[in-house]
């Protein structure tokens, strides 16, 4: 009798209630870097049939944590933040292609995968891989191996950078932009600087924001480079929205308890969407990663958080 109903258990759905437990209490905890941990977790340790609306619902949530924190910063500091980092943001990103592509180039990278990981470690980790893939068209691959080795560097810098934010005794504001330069995907840079506090997660949202509109010129001048020339973008809905949030929230001047509801619904999408973004790492993924592709990530990677470091706190 107990093996008949033991039968009845279909596989797929015991993996998806375990899941949903660990989604209610990464909810309970409320933590940024939990979510992300035991969503990939339960993704490699269960690998349960993944239905596309986990993919959809992390990224829609992630914009939506994003959009609606905008409804707390007063657009004349967004402008400032923006205006005062914007010069650093782009001698970064300038440098770390550069960099990448010639570390790629004597390690005897795979060019693919050099180009890859150099835009997605300067720009926005994988949404910049996935963007910049079709333009040189990428291998599928090496797309695979790329975000792969993007994701671990997130999870470890999710972890480890506001540790050492806290040890080194730095401020809201050097927190926030150094994060926004040294952690490659846009769920990472605001789980962590969530993290640190409030004031880090609005620096660094715009920061970070000015960096992925670098995405635009650097895939659009691959394009050229290689000859496609049906090379198309447009900026992304989410930032104009950010920006109209950001407009709305200084004309209406809502009062402080307002914008604490507004901020801890932010963090609740942000929880939702790192633990639904964790979910999406594959046993395929770890598996397929590549040695030579690894040593780049690091080397590029090693260099690049002292360096950060070093601007955030004195520029």
């Amino acid at each position: 009798m107990f093996n008949r109903l033991v039968a009845l258990v279909r596989p797929d759905a015991l993996k998806w209630t375990l899941a949903l437990i660990a989604f209610v209490g990464v909810l309970w905890v409320g933590h940024p870097a939990l979510a992300l941990f035991v969503g990939a977790t339960m993704s490699v340790a269960l690998a349960p049939a993944m239905p596309a609306i986990v993919e959809r619902g992390g990224k829609l949530c992630l914009k939506s944590a994003i959009v609606v924190l905008g409804f707390t910063l007063n657009i004349e500091a967004l402008w400032e933040t923006s205006r005062d980092y914007s010069g650093l943001v782009v001698v970064f990103v300038a440098c770390t292609l550069i960099a990448g592509l010639v570390i790629g180039r004597l390690m005897k990278v795979d060019d693919d995968q050099s180009r890859l990981l150099s835009t997605g470690t300067a720009i926005c980790g994988g949404t910049a891989i996935v963007t910049l893939a079709p333009v040189i068209r990428a291998r599928p691959e090496s797309v695979a191996i790329c975000i792969g080795i993007v994701f671990i560097l997130n999870a470890i810098a999710i972890i480890v950078l506001p540790w050492v934010g806290h040890q080194l005794q730095m401020t809201q504001d050097q927190f926030g932009v150094w994060v926004a330069l040294a952690i490659h995907d846009t769920s990472s840079v605001v789980g962590a600087a969530a993290i640190f506090g409030d004031r880090a997660l609005e620096t660094a949202t715009t920061v970070k924001l000015v960096r992925t509109l670098l995405l635009i010129p650097v895939v659009l001048v691959a394009g050229i480079l290689l000859r496609q020339s049906e090379t198309k973008l447009r900026i992304p809905a989410f930032l104009a929205l950010f920006v109209a949030a950001s407009i709305a929230g200084t004309l209406l001047q809502p009062s402080a308890e307002v914008v604490a509801g507004v901020k801890s619904a932010s963090r609740f999408l942000l929880i939702v969407a790192l633990f639904f973004i964790g979910m999406e790492i594959r046993r395929s993924t770890i598996t397929s990663l590549n040695g030579r592709a690894i040593w780049l990530s690091l080397l590029l990677w090693s260099f690049l958080l002292p360096v950060t470091l070093l601007a955030a706190m004195f520029w």
